[in-house]
């Protein structure tokens, strides 16, 4: 038995919600329904911008961990935090959620806690402007034997091939929990970022145990049309898992290949989606449900958390999956 039945690593940043309708993005520059990277003058401007402003702690993988530690799970997330007020504030919430934080604050770090500005627009679309800060500092050294070689399950955020030190840690992480007996997968996380990465996520793809993007992902993953994109990653992926906007969510597995059909849910907020529709897919995986159980608790999950503000569920997800007959 594994100390943890999940372990997330990836970037942990506090989301900071409010509202703005298109009018406010456009009057300060934001492109709507996209994530951002911005300096550190420009986010602290888009800070103090927020009107009713609301924060938590999030991180894509981290909000993942934190779904999964809805449904149940034992798990840890490996991110970077200052030892400022957000990232006191970071540490705090992922503990009372449940979740292990095993790397503390670091004390006289350089660089801020990350935040990202999440503006909300009346249809549910989120903008989102990101200052990494001083988790885009993550290394080797916050990855520790005890935690990730502990790991049944690791969930890697692609975000942190954008530096050699996030690359090194993923890297060890990975290493560490599939000689552990572990399985490691990851999360394409943004069409530019498969871009960017393409030759590396492309090696990861054929040597880590899952890998779940969305159509624009596993596109710009391979630089062609979404069909020609799955054909190949059904090649060369143990288990591949395609989310699709308004149509059914692709998984293939060998010569095993499944469409689960969406049901089509208006958002109060699409912030967190994605992340959730991992936790159920991972959730369902780690109870050796079947591939097409596994899609229908990611779709639960990620329909759960689009209904109300922020970006990890407020409803117990087992009860939802129980009252679905998949638990």
């Amino acid at each position: 038995m594994k100390k943890y039945q999940v372990v997330g690593i990836g970037n942990a940043v506090v989301d900071v919600f409010a509202r703005g309708d298109d009018s406010f993005l456009d009057l300060m520059g934001i492109e709507k329904g996209i994530m951002q990277l911005v300096e550190r003058e420009r986010g602290e401007t888009l800070y103090a911008a927020m009107k009713e402003r609301q924060q938590a702690a999030g991180g894509s993988v981290a909000n993942t961990i934190a779904g999964l530690g809805n449904l149940g799970l034992k798990g840890a997330f490996i991110g970077r935090v200052n030892d400022d007020a957000l990232g006191r504030f970071y540490a705090q919430e992922m503990e009372e959620q449940g979740m292990e934080f095993p790397n503390r604050p670091v004390a006289g770090g350089e660089l801020p806690t990350s935040r990202s500005m999440i503006f909300v627009s009346p249809d549910g679309e989120r903008s989102m402007n990101t200052y990494l800060g001083i988790s885009s500092e993550l290394g080797e050294e916050d990855v520790s034997d005890a935690v990730a070689g502990e790991a049944g399950v690791l969930f890697l955020e692609g975000y942190l091939y954008d530096k050699d030190k996030g690359k090194a840690a993923f890297e060890r992480a990975a290493r560490l929990c599939r000689e552990g007996g572990g399985q490691a997968g990851i999360a394409l996380s943004d069409p530019f970022c498969a871009t960017r990465h393409r030759a590396d996520f492309q090696r990861l793809v054929r040597e880590l145990d899952f890998v779940i993007g969305n159509e624009a992902e596993w596109s710009a993953l391979y630089d062609c049309g979404i069909d020609e994109a799955l054909a190949r990653a059904a090649q060369e992926c143990r288990l591949a898992v395609c989310t699709r906007s308004g149509n059914p969510v692709v998984l293939i597995r060998g010569e095993e290949r499944i469409e689960v059909p969406v049901h089509t849910v208006t958002p109060v907020d699409a912030t967190g989606a994605g992340d959730q529709f991992a936790a159920g897919l991972l959730f369902g995986l780690s109870q050796g449900a079947s591939l097409e159980a596994c899609g229908r608790m990611g779709c639960i999950a990620a329909a759960e958390v689009i209904g109300h503000f922020g970006a990890r569920p407020e409803t117990d997800l087992r009860a939802l999956m129980q009252r679905a007959g998949l638990l």
